[in-house]
């Protein structure tokens, strides 16, 4: 079985889209790992801030499996897909699939976001410090360790499942 990471987010109507994407994680994948939730600014768009976390599941599913899936549930619950970045419902994104690099259309593992935005590398650190990047190979407790997160303050959420 592969070990999978995925990130939630939302900033419309946070906390009833995050618990509706954990019920629903939960209900295809079993037990979640969970990292704390945290609240973030918008990034490179005018918007409400965010909730974000990361969470980490088993699948036997395939890669583009998972990812259709995750963005059948982002529809599920009003996702609007623009060309522009905007206010989401449900923002889930498939960031790891083991140690897998591969590219194919939009699907692209590792994931870019890993290590250029506080509100993924900071959840996924916390989860997953000790696993290594499949690029880079350095641990994701010593990214978020190097990373400047000065433009992109987080704050941790009183969230009642946060951390299992």
């Amino acid at each position: 079985m592969a070990r999978v990471f995925v990130s939630i987010g939302s900033n419309i109507d946070r906390e009833k889209n995050i618990d509706a994407a954990l019920r629903e994680l939960t209900a295809v994948y079993g037990e979640l790992q969970q990292s704390s939730v945290y609240e973030s600014d918008a990034v490179g768009f005018d918007s409400a801030p965010f909730y974000n976390l990361v969470v980490g599941f088993s699948s036997n599913e395939l890669p583009r499996v998972i990812q259709d899936r995750l963005h059948a549930i982002e529809n599920c619950y009003g996702r609007l897909r623009t060309t522009e970045l905007s206010a989401r419902t449900l923002d889930l994104d498939l960031l790891l699939y083991d140690d897998r690099v591969m590219s194919e259309g939009k699907l692209v593992l590792p994931r870019t976001d890993i290590d250029r935005y506080a509100f993924v590398l900071a959840p996924l650190a916390e989860i997953a410090g000790d696993e290594c990047h499949p690029v880079s190979g350095i641990s994701y407790a010593d990214l978020w360790a190097a990373f400047d997160a000065s433009q992109q303050p987080l704050t941790r959420v009183d969230w009642p499942t946060a951390g299992k």
